[in-house]
């Protein structure tokens, strides 16, 4: 079965991407997949996972509400984010990817962002990259 993929973070740009990856996925007719990666190993913050966990909770209980066919998959594998999206986006089925972008300072605007920029050019279906509202 074809879905909607969305990357996942629980910060305003991922709250960003969550809202618009429901609206596609009701109006295709998709399952939903959430994708939360982190790196783990070295970087591993139990503090952080376990605020992870938490937002993921209310991820699902707020797509409960919406009754949007989904999936939440979380990990920790020690990969770079975009290689998990992909990865899941391909394994999936995806029709489209969508991600959220941050403001950049005017250096940080030279370059997208690697995770970003990766998943915009490697990804095998369209991608839809959404903003944060101000």
């Amino acid at each position: 079965m074809a879905t909607v993929v969305v990357g996942y973070v629980a910060k305003p740009e991922g709250e960003a991407a969550l809202e618009r990856a429901v609206q596609e996925a009701e109006l295709r007719g998709l399952k939903l997949v959430v994708v939360s990666s982190h790196r783990g190993g070295p970087d591993y913050d139990e503090k952080l996972a376990m605020e992870q966990d938490a937002a993921l909770d209310d991820v699902r209980r707020r797509l409960d509400a919406k009754g949007v066919p989904y999936v939440v998959r979380q990990l920790v594998r020690g990969f770079d984010p975009a290689d998990d999206l992909i990865s899941i986006a391909e394994a999936n089925a995806a029709e489209l990817i969508v991600i959220g972008l941050r403001r950049r300072s005017p250096v940080g605007k030279l370059i997208l962002g690697s995770n970003a920029q990766r998943i915009l050019l490697d990804a095998h279906c369209p991608v839809l990259a959404v903003k944060a509202g101000d």
